[in-house]
């Protein structure tokens, strides 16, 4: 069973950039697809970007629209989220996840890493 495991994220400053990183460990299946969700305080669990295998179809949030790039490697269960141009309303702990096929549900929730953006 693969295992995800987030870092990369700290405090940062308005209109700052961050990095996050999703690396996938143990048994290695290739994902179908992957994705980052973000849950702020007092909210639900929001998806934020993901990451098909073969056609590379990536997805965004209008929130994070021209902000947030995706990138990564499915075959290796990696991915990356550039963040860019942050906002207050970023700041949320994030997650990676994964699908195995078109059917299924995400999985594999990594344990977040925390995100903190001030203004």
């Amino acid at each position: 069973q693969v295992q995800l495991q987030e870092s990369g994220g700290q405090s940062v400053q308005a209109g700052g950039s961050l990095r996050l990183s999703c690396a996938g460990s143990g048994r290695t299946v290739s994902s179908y697809a992957m994705a980052w969700f973000r849950q702020a305080p007092g909210k639900d669990r929001e998806f934020v970007a993901g990451i098909t295998y073969g056609v590379g179809n990536s997805r965004y949030a209008d929130s994070v629209q021209g902000r947030f790039t995706i990138s990564g490697d499915l075959a290796r269960n990696t991915i990356h989220l550039q963040m860019n141009n942050l906002k207050p309303e970023d700041t949320a702990v994030y997650y990676c996840a994964r699908k195995i096929s078109s059917n299924t549900n995400w999985g594999s929730w990594g344990q977040g890493t925390q995100v903190t953006v001030s203004s």
